[in-house]
């Protein structure tokens, strides 16, 4: 059934309006490239702290901080929302300098830029012949988890917030050359395309650290926040092994990536997994990881409420 014509002009509109706006950041791009990545840095690190506090989702990030973090003075919360300002700043401009970050001829051994902890567990995933799961959170720069992987040999099927814009989401595409065969759209479908992963004895994927308005009720920072216990779900159906894996960011534009031990899972009284006990083990750990850098989580989302 072919649509009315005002609304194929308006989807013809639509399409102008998303092609405009992907070849104004195409050129953007385009133009910072020309700046070495260092100095790029501190020019987005500024201005991310100079416009963060004034738009909306700055009061997300002071309320988000304040059930995090009570203890803390307003001055020490308004530090940490500048510092968070600025990382989600760099982690955006680092998508242009990838393949400067993060050089795929390289060993890993001889990365100057990225330290490896515990990559004898990328090791054993890849060579074990077994399904697993891995989980992360948005910390520093979660992109540069799966690239290391693969650079084990150590495929990932991931999912992925595709942008609404199909013109950006092809830049993004790009950006993400040489290991975006193994990421996976989210939508209805993305966990069956998990659970194949699985049942083919591949490795999955995930981030667990976002608000899920059908989840349960898991504590998160002493509060009540809907969490997605997919993880779980996955854990409990393929008795597969889990490990969480983080990137952080150091000084001087250099990262170390770390893989946990295989985490052990509560059972219920059958000896299956616990559905909610192991997501709050999950979200324990992410919890862990955020109190040490707690600037380098990505506080503008809502977490909890």
């Amino acid at each position: 059934m072919q649509l009315p014509l005002r609304y194929r002009f308006l989807q013809f509109l639509i399409g102008i309006r998303d092609w405009t706006i992907a070849q104004l950041i195409r050129l953007s791009l385009w133009i910072i490239r020309l700046i070495p990545l260092k100095y790029a840095a501190i020019m987005f690190e500024r201005f991310a702290r100079w416009l963060g506090p004034k738009i909306w989702r700055h009061k997300v990030v002071m309320e988000n901080l304040a059930i995090a973090f009570p203890e803390k003075s307003i001055e020490e919360r308004n530090k940490l929302a500048s510092d968070s300002w600025a990382q989600m700043a760099r982690t955006l401009l680092e998508y242009i300098y990838l393949d400067e970050i993060f050089n795929l001829e390289v060993e890993m051994e001889e990365s100057e830029t990225i330290e490896i902890v515990n990559g004898e567990a990328f090791q054993k995933l890849r060579d074990d012949g077994l399904p697993a799961i891995l989980f992360t959170g948005h910390i520093a720069n979660f992109e540069l988890l799966p690239m290391v992987s693969a650079k084990f040999g150590l495929q990932i099927l991931s999912m992925y917030r595709r942008p609404n814009n199909k013109y950006a989401a092809s830049q993004v595409a790009e950006s993400r050359k040489g290991f975006d065969k193994n990421l996976v759209a989210s939508g209805a479908m993305a966990s069956f395309h998990l659970m194949s992963a699985l049942e083919r004895g591949e490795h999955v994927g995930l981030l667990v650290d976002q608000k899920f308005r059908r989840g349960i009720n898991i504590p998160f920072f002493g509060k009540d926040a809907k969490t997605n216990p997919l993880l779980a779900k996955l854990a409990r159906r393929y008795d597969c092994p889990v490990h969480g894996a983080r990137s952080v960011r150091l000084p001087d534009g250099r990262f170390r990536l770390e893989i946990t031990d295989e985490l052990v899972l509560p059972r219920d009284k059958n000896g299956d997994v616990d559905i909610k006990g192991t997501t709050e083990l999950v979200t324990n750990v992410v919890e862990g990881w955020v109190r040490e850098y707690p600037e380098q989580w990505l506080w503008m989302h809502r977490r909890w409420g």
